[in-house]
């Protein structure tokens, strides 16, 4: 029979206990720095009717975008500027932006969470670093004061804040912040039932080397040899490496939130690896992988809230040409590609979504192993399909439909053409490094029905 890793039989036992029914809890990061952006009544209406989003993240207050999704039923996280910071430590100040940025709107429009500045640890900034918990908990004491009890505080945080994480069991905080600052922030979150926000980017921690394990493709995974656990996308790694960093402080029961994620789809002649390929991988694989349930090796069973970066494409951004690329929807409001949140697998109109022709209905083609794959190649595909939560794998498991016969090349085939038909049934999809093929030739065989 095909091997598992520790790690997967754990998945499967996840998948044991839950429907094949995934509940996504996607948001997206709503910025504005455009000049051809739509109205933000019409963004509200577009994602509540057309996509599956149901939670937005601003960078500001805007009194407009407030108004634009009271009565939506989308949650919104706003938040507070870095230099409002050092002022909001003290009530006074607290409670007359309360007053003014959250009680006008709430709970008409569903504001759930206040992020209080952006990366503030990054800044290097020593009073906005030490003004930065007292304004957490100054808001949070002014929220009550004014009766609303369900907003949470936290801030976002790069993955700057470790000094170290990798292998992700070497997680932990920078010394001098992580008694000083982020000892009383957890406590501040535990208290306040709050998550610790992060924003795990593979992006800036990529490497031709890594190439599939950054993008959540095929690869042979990464072993941390003091949990025994591998890893198969570095996203699950950053996750773990910011996990571990918080229980060495005796903190691993807060939970976590991804604040900001994602991949730019144009970039620089001299960013081969920025394309609309590449972001089409990492975001769609994303999207399944922080909702099916499966969590990270350290924190098994867990569906990760996440903001994806970002709603649109913002012509105004500077830098270079990324910068203005990590949109998911064109201002016309359709998809720039295809990440499967549309609401009936529709576009929003228009141009339509930019991404590689899917094989015609009408021809039924299934993913299968290449004559030349090695026994190794395979087992590292039934690993890797197995471990996103996003595919079925029981079927080749003992007593499975699927299990005879029980060679690594059949259930290779199996999970193979499963995450080949669930990813979009894009020609790339069966790729696997090389070792995949497409057939028109059912391989399904006795009850072992494969999915088409």
């Amino acid at each position: 029979m095909a091997k598992l890793t520790p790690f997967l039989f754990l998945f499967f036992f996840v998948l044991l206990s839950q429907t094949f029914t995934t509940v996504y809890t996607i948001g997206v990061n709503y910025g504005t720095l455009g000049n051809d952006l739509p109205p933000p009544s019409q963004v509200a209406a577009f994602l509540k009717s057309k996509t599956t989003i149901d939670r937005v993240k601003i960078f500001d207050t805007n009194p407009d975008m407030l108004r634009a999704f009271a009565n939506s039923g989308i949650f919104v996280t706003v938040t507070v500027g870095n230099g409002d910071i050092p002022a909001l430590s003290k009530l006074p100040a607290a409670s007359n932006w309360v007053a003014a940025n959250i009680a006008p709107f709430h709970p008409q429009t569903r504001i759930n969470r206040i992020v209080v500045g952006n990366e503030i640890m990054a800044t290097a900034d020593r009073n906005l670093i030490g003004r930065l918990v007292p304004a957490m908990r100054s808001l949070h004491t002014a929220l009550r004061n004014a009766g609303i009890n369900d907003v949470q505080v936290t801030t976002p945080h790069s993955l700057g804040i470790l000094s170290s994480s990798d292998p992700p069991s070497t997680g932990r905080f920078r010394r001098g912040y992580d008694r000083v600052v982020f000892a009383p922030m957890l406590q501040f979150l535990r208290e306040t039932k709050s998550p610790f926000m992060v924003n795990p980017y593979p992006y800036f921690g990529y490497s031709p080397r890594d190439n599939n394990y950054a993008l959540f493709k095929r690869n042979r995974g990464k072993h941390d040899r003091a949990t025994g656990k591998t890893y198969f996308n570095m996203f699950d790694a950053q996750l773990d490496a910011v996990y571990t960093a918080m229980k060495k402080l005796g903190y691993g029961d807060v939970d976590i939130v991804v604040g900001e994620t994602g991949w730019p789809s144009v970039g620089d002649p001299n960013q081969p690896y920025v394309n609309l390929a590449n972001a089409i991988s990492f975001n769609w694989n994303l999207v399944r992988h922080v909702g099916s349930g499966v969590g990270t090796p350290l924190m098994p069973g867990k569906k990760f809230e996440t903001f994806i970066f970002s709603l649109f494409n913002e012509n105004l951004k500077p830098g270079p040409t990324v910068e203005r690329n990590w949109g998911l929807f064109r201002p016309d409001l359709t998809p720039v590609y295809d990440v499967g949140i549309m609401r009936g697998g529709k576009s929003g109109g228009g141009k339509g979504p930019v991404v590689p022709a899917p094989v015609p209905a009408a021809g039924k083609q299934w993913c299968v192993p290449g004559p030349n794959a090695s026994d190794d190649a395979l087992q590292s595909n039934i690993n890797y399909v197995c471990s996103l939560g996003t595919v079925d794998c029981k079927p080749i498991q003992a007593g499975g439909a699927c299990f005879n016969p029980n060679t690594v090349r059949a259930h290779a085939s199996y999970a193979m053409n499963a995450y080949y038909q669930t990813s979009g049934r894009h020609v790339f999809n069966c790729d696997f490094s090389h070792t995949g093929l497409l057939t028109s030739a059912d391989p399904s065989h006795d009850t072992c029905r494969y999915v088409s």
